[in-house]
């Protein structure tokens, strides 16, 4: 069968607002990869991903040009929510291996360059973590670690939970359900008489940043993963770590509307997230931090997962005392789909470097491990322009493991389902929650399970079509994703790409047109047709001083051009539909 290459061209560079075009630290030239261990490569025939697997296809990151590489968790866990459910912080959990292992891919990693992030989850732990099981019993000093409020007694005299909070674990299929309770936020405890928050599952109850223990036992977990060597870290779901003191009920958006289970979408959530008081526990977490910076001159990255509001999620950005280095942008998987314009897409690269504040640095998401994937979101033949927007745009590019081959979601049956989202919709709603279709393992070539493990059964099924969408054969197309995607990032090392300007042209509804300058260095012109059908435009109709002839720099496996093509900028430049192409001169 022949395999279909498909790229789509925009160029994406780190430049900060107002920074002087110099001296760029490494997190801003790198390309950062995310690894979902489970699903990246099993080295012991288990089913599941571990650390000697990472550590041995570690050569595909220094191969492919990845800078450092964050891991999901990896931490001991029950893995009710698959690691974001930690029983104790500094272990490894025995699924992913030892510590020695983490410190065999440590060391492998550092011998190839590639740093090295981890996954830190502050907002909550297991519940069985010891904290938790000391908490419940009001063994000091870990009777406040936790959030704990007594319920209140309805017109009947029945015990309620505290408040109208609605856990995060029934986003979804909230929509459905008419049980009160499965949708709150807060569990009955009856061995300590009291209800305790958890805004995700019942096994994730939230720990209390109101006490200053908290914070500092949160702090010595940061140092010690520092002090073993690690690059930095990635911060989860920051927006929910501190809530309201004052737990009353969240308003209504609509007051007219009424909900007799309070539904999540229905509610304003002005009590328990976004607080003012998140900030201030981000800038103690990044004078950690700075800590372990200040005494080498190695920088400590700190990333910040936060699905919010765009005035929300900026406050993330250093201001007068340092907080995140970057918040996650998101709105690439927020705002756009497969039906986007060239202004669509323009506005939302603007939306985020129009509100950064002045000296601060964007980055580029276009996936990770809880959205579709690429492939499915945009459909396959957008898999290559939106990972040359995220490489090429002004900013640090974020890649998910298995966008580089373009992988699609798979198809995860109800009885293969194991994402606690999915299981708590049902048989019925499971396809509307579950994140597993979007978690299958790495494609390593065509072999069974695709190169993943030797096991018969994995702990996600392998996307059946592995045995044509694989690295091994599109390392030797010579047109292909991951081709593409190596080009884009050796164009990164490029003085314009790094450290140019950006201006963009919307000259239709579906051309994009990119232009990246850096007086006394190469100037690139991204086109891309978005939409559906072929179009033309002639380049110096449009821009003044450009020359007779440009070289094409990287093009999209369905463009009319191949890479070191010449174009000539007076004629037509055919684009076919979701084309793209990089030119230079």
């Amino acid at each position: 069968m022949m395999y279909l290459c498909y790229i789509f061209v925009l160029i994406t560079i780190a430049l900060s607002k107002n920074a002087e075009p110099a001296n760029l630290e490494w997190w801003q030239t790198s390309v950062i990869y995310q690894v979902y261990p489970r699903s990246f490569k099993d080295s012991n025939g288990d089913g599941v991903g571990d650390l000697k697997g990472i550590e041995e296809m570690a050569e595909h990151f220094y191969e492919t040009g990845i800078g450092a590489i964050w891991l999901s968790p990896i931490f001991k866990s029950p893995l009710a929510d698959f690691g974001y459910d930690i029983s104790d912080f500094v272990s490894i959990d025995s699924t992913y291996g030892t510590m020695e292992d983490f410190l065999s891919l440590q060391m492998k990693l550092k011998s190839f360059g590639v740093r090295i992030l981890l996954d830190f989850v502050p907002n909550h732990s297991s519940d069985e973590h010891e904290w938790f099981q000391k908490s419940v019993k009001r063994i000091d000093p870990y009777t406040e670690y936790y959030v704990w409020l007594d319920g209140k007694l309805d017109e009947n005299g029945n015990r309620i939970p505290p408040n109208n909070w609605v856990s995060q674990i029934n986003l979804t299929i909230n929509k459905f359900q008419r049980n009160y309770f499965d949708g709150s936020a807060w569990e009955w405890s009856p061995e300590r008489g009291q209800y305790y928050l958890h805004q995700f599952t019942v096994k994730q109850p939230d720990l209390n940043y109101n006490s200053p223990a908290v914070l500092e036992e949160m702090k010595n977990v940061l140092r010690f993963w520092l002090d073993i060597g690690i690059d930095g870290f990635r911060i989860d779901a920051l927006p929910f770590i501190v809530e309201d003191i004052t737990f009353k009920d969240e308003p209504m958006i609509n007051p007219n509307v009424k909900d007799d289970n309070y539904t999540y979408f229905l509610l304003d959530h002005t009590l328990s997230r976004d607080q003012l008081g998140t900030y201030k526990v981000v800038e103690e977490f990044r004078a950690v931090l700075d800590e372990y910076s200040n005494r080498d001159g190695n920088t400590r990255l700190m990333l910040v997962e936060a699905y919010a509001s765009i005035n929300y999620t900026m406050m993330y950005y250093s201001q007068q005392t340092p907080r995140a280095h970057m918040p996650f942008n998101f709105n690439f998987i927020t705002y756009l789909n497969k039906t986007s314009s060239a202004v669509d897409i323009k506005n939302t690269i603007n939306l985020w470097l129009d509100n950064m504040p002045p000296g601060q640095w964007a980055n580029w998401v276009i996936g990770n491990h809880d959205n579709k994937r690429v492939a499915s979101r945009f459909g396959q033949d957008m898999v290559d322009p939106m990972n040359t927007l995220a490489t090429m745009l002004p900013g640090t590019a974020i890649t998910y493991n298995g966008e580089e081959i373009g992988m699609a979601d798979g198809t995860i049956r109800w009885d293969q389902t194991v994402d606690p989202f999915g299981k708590n919709g049902g048989k019925d709603k499971y396809e509307l929650n579950s994140r597993d279709p979007f978690r299958t393992p790495f494609h390593w070539n065509d072999w069974q399970n695709a190169g993943f493990s030797t096991s018969q059964r994995t702990w996600l099924p392998v996307n059946s079509n592995h045995w044509y969408l694989n690295l091994a054969f599109q390392k030797v197309c010579l047109r292909s994703h991951y081709q593409t995607y190596k080009t884009l990032l050796k164009l990164r090392s490029y003085p314009t790409i790094a450290q140019g300007n950006l201006t963009m042209y919307t000259p239709s509804d579906w051309i994009l047109i990119l232009t990246r300058q850096l007086e006394g260095h190469e100037t690139f012109y991204i086109v891309l047709n978005v939409g559906t059908e072929q179009e033309a435009i002639i380049l110096n109709e449009h821009f003044k001083d450009i020359p007779l002839h440009m070289i094409v720099r990287a093009s999209s496996i369905n463009a009319w051009h191949s890479e070191n093509d010449y174009i000539d900028t007076t004629k037509p430049l055919p684009m076919r539909p979701k084309s793209s192409l990089v030119l230079s001169y």
